[in-house]
C-alpha cells in the first residue's frame, strides 16, 4: 500500500515548540530497540533558519541555501529571507528529489520543518512541497506531525488557540495528521491531565475558561491580541459587558469549530519516559500504517 517509497513524517509547530527535540528524542530511542523493532531514523532539517540541533542530520536544506545567507546578500528580514528560501527550494526541488532518492522503501525519515505557520497558510510553500512528494509517490507514506509545547495547555485559552493553529496545518497539509504534545515533563500530570480527559473544547472552556481568566482584568482579552482588559474598562456607559460577552460567544464559536473536527487530540510526550516516546512513535506510525506488514514477524519480542 506504500508504493515502494520511505515513510516520512513532516515535523512541524510553532517556533520554540520543541521540534527538532522531538526528532532527536525519536532518533535515540529507535536506536535503542530491541533487535526486531529497531530501525534507523534519517532527520532531514528542511529549516533555513535553523541555528543548532542535537540530532543527526541526514541532510540539509542550509546545504542549498540558508536564511543568513539572504539576509546577508540580499538585506532581508529574518521572515523574508525565511520565505525566499522557501520559495528557492521550490525552485530547486530537483535537490530535494535527488537527496530523497537515496532512501529505500523499508527506510525512516523525519522532516524538521521550518515552524512559521504563514509557510502553510497565507504563503503555501510547504503545501506545494508536499504536492511535489506526492507526485514522486508519497502519498501514502506522508504524516504530518504538529508540535505544541505542553505549558501552553495549562492556560485554557492558549491551549484553544494552540488547537486552532494544529487545525490550521491540518487543513492546509492534507495529510494524516497526529498532535504531539512536547515538554511535558515541565507540566504538572495533573493539571494537564484534567484537560486532556476534557470530552470537548467547549466543555473545556465552559469548565475551566473563567477560572483561568480570573485575575485578569477581562477575559476578553484571552483570545484577542491587542484587546487587553484596559481597553474593555475605558468602554464608556452601560456597555462594559458587551465585548466580554461578544469574545466570549466567538470562544464558544471557535470551540464549536475544533469540536466539529475532532480536533482537541493531542498525545502527550515526555522525553524523559520511553513508554510515552514508545505510544508518540505507534501512533504516528499507524497514521500511515507503517510496519504493520511486518508485525507478525516481531509478534512473539515480547516474550524474549
Amino acid at each position: 500500500s506504500r508504493m515502494g517509497r520511505c515513510a516520512i513524517q513532516l515535523v512541524t509547530g510553532p517556533a520554540g515548540s520543541g521540534k527538532s527535540t522531538y526528532c532527536h528524542v525519536l532518533q535515540e530511542h529507535c536506536l535503542s530497540l530491541g533487535p526486531r523493532h529497531r530501525r534507523r531514523i534519517h532527520v532531514v532539517n528542511l529549516d533555513p533558519a535553523a541555528e543548532h540541533f542535537r540530532y543527526e542530520v541526514a541532510f540539509d536544506i542550509r546545504d542549498l541555501i540558508s536564511v543568513d545567507d539572504v539576509m546577508d546578500e540580499l538585506q532581508l528580514g529574518p521572515n523574508g529571507s525565511l520565505v525566499y528560501c522557501m520559495e528557492y527550494l521550490l525552485e530547486n526541488m530537483d535537490w530535494l528529489q535527488e537527496m530523497l532518492d537515496d532512501y529505500d522503501d523499508d527506510e525512516y525519515l523525519i522532516i524538521d520543518c521550518p515552524g512559521q505557520i504563514e509557510l502553510y497558510t497565507h504563503i503555501p510553500v510547504m503545501n506545494k512541497i508536499i504536492d511535489q512528494l506526492r507526485t514522486w509517490g508519497y502519498e501514502q507514506s506522508m504524516v504530518s506531525v504538529f508540535v505544541v509545547d505542553a505549558t501552553f495547555i495549562t492556560d485554557v485559552s492558549k491551549f484553544i488557540s494552540g488547537s486552532l493553529l494544529a487545525l490550521s496545518a491540518m487543513i492546509s497539509m492534507q495529510l494524516p495528521h497526529v498532535n504531539v504534545l512536547s515538554k511535558c515533563d515541565l507540566v504538572e500530570e495533573a493539571a494537564m491531565d484534567r484537560i486532556l480527559e476534557m470530552e470537548s473544547a467547549l466543555q473545556l472552556w465552559e469548565v475551566l475558561g473563567d477560572s483561568s481568566s480570573a485575575g485578569r482584568s477581562s477575559s476578553s482579552s484571552l483570545l484577542t491580541p491587542g484587546v487587553g482588559g484596559d481597553s474593555v474598562n475605558n468602554a464608556s456607559g452601560n456597555n462594559n459587558n458587551n465585548p466580554e460577552r461578544r469574545w466570549s460567544r466567538l470562544t464558544e464559536s471557535i470551540c464549536s469549530l475544533l469540536d466539529d473536527y475532532s480536533m482537541v487530540g493531542f498525545i502527550p510526550l515526555n522525553i524523559n519516559d520511553e513508554d510515552s516516546i514508545s505510544h508518540v512513535l505507534a501512533t504516528v506510525d499507524h497514521a500511515i500504517q507503517y510496519g504493520e506488514d511486518s508485525e507478525v514477524l516481531g509478534a512473539d519480542f515480547d516474550d524474549e
